[in-house]
């Protein structure tokens, strides 16, 4: 089982990364998120999940411990294959998921591709109480300093998307961060890569 790839990006395209490693190019799909913030040349860190079937092996990248874990809960779920999980964290984060479980909102995975209202239903009922608790109290604590954050990197000029996967990506890597603006805007900034502006 390869549960880790850290190496060079060799390429870039679309959810699709080759990563380096030991002179092996290894694809690795991976959210929009990750893809956009790899650079050909550089260095990698992902935790990894290998799906294996009969007639392929696909490798699934996530940059933080959480998304992984989200999407093992997700495959989990019946009728949810690796893609549409994938999906799912495309378009919210660990956080944001264990939020949309604890609430019941089906709204939330309306714009995933693949998450019909019934797969929805589905996912509410079988991840409810797996992931809400954890996220929830993470969410709830420090969440004005989440909002400066994202407040100050939006007008820095970074996509509030990618500023909200920053401030997500450091409130895990530095859990003692989430409750200080200050701190939380230092470790969100060091996510955004050397062109980051402080």
């Amino acid at each position: 089982m390869i549960s880790r790839l850290d190496g060079t990006v060799l390429s870039a395209r679309g959810q699709r990364l080759v990563v380096g490693v030991g002179g092996i190019g290894c694809a690795v799909a991976v959210t929009p998120q990750c893809s956009l913030a790899a650079r050909v040349g550089g260095r990698v860190s992902l935790h990894t999940h290998l799906v294996v079937r009969e007639d392929e092996l696909s490798l699934y990248g996530f940059e933080t411990e959480a998304e992984l874990d989200a999407f093992e809960l997700l495959i989990a779920v019946s009728g949810v294959g690796p893609k549409s999980a994938l999906g799912v964290l495309a378009h919210l984060s660990p956080a944001e998921l264990a939020r949309a479980i604890e609430q019941q909102d089906e709204r939330a995975f309306k714009a995933v591709s693949g998450i019909g209202p019934k797969t929805a239903k589905l996912l509410i009922l079988q991840l409810s109480g797996k992931l809400s608790a954890p996220a929830a109290a993470a969410t709830a604590k420090g969440s004005d300093a989440r909002a400066d954050v994202l407040t100050a990197l939006t007008g820095l000029g970074w996509p509030e998307r990618t500023a909200a996967d920053a401030i997500e990506r450091a409130a895990v890597a530095a859990p003692d961060a989430v409750g200080t603006t200050g701190a939380l805007l230092r470790a969100a900034l060091a996510f955004l890569g050397p062109g980051a502006r402080a």
